[in-house]
């Protein structure tokens, strides 16, 4: 059984990775064939779409980078870790926690929790 932290830190390597080809092959490798991704703000029930929601991320914050801001907590098949998202080398100016079944050592799906926004100008 694979530990908490390679899950997330696996997770977290996704979301930051800018190579399109690299990324499908982490999403194929970290994720369960039939996946889903949840948060306030975007939904994906499949890796082709958790693929275009981090494209998404990417075109819309250039430069901006994940972190784990805890580690990760296994129990069974569930896990859960906090991250943040900002601008490589700063403060995370976003932070969320994440929920996940797991499939084995894949994620079979995560649902995600937005802890912090920034104040609105």
């Amino acid at each position: 059984m694979t530990d908490a932290n390679t899950i997330a830190d696996r997770y977290i390597a996704i979301w930051n990775e800018a190579d399109t080809d690299r990324r499908r092959a982490l999403i194929a490798e970290a994720w369960a064939e039939d996946c889903s991704y949840i948060d306030p703000m975007m939904r994906a029930d499949n890796r082709e779409q958790i693929h275009a929601l981090v494209t998404a991320a990417h075109d819309r914050f250039p430069g901006f980078r994940f972190t784990l801001i805890t580690n990760g907590d296994r129990h069974g098949d569930n896990l859960r870790f906090s991250w943040g998202f900002g601008p490589a080398d700063a403060e995370p100016l976003i932070k969320g926690t994440d929920f996940a079944i797991l499939e084995g050592d894949q994620l079979k799906s995560v649902h995600g929790f937005i802890d912090q926004l920034p104040a609105a100008a």
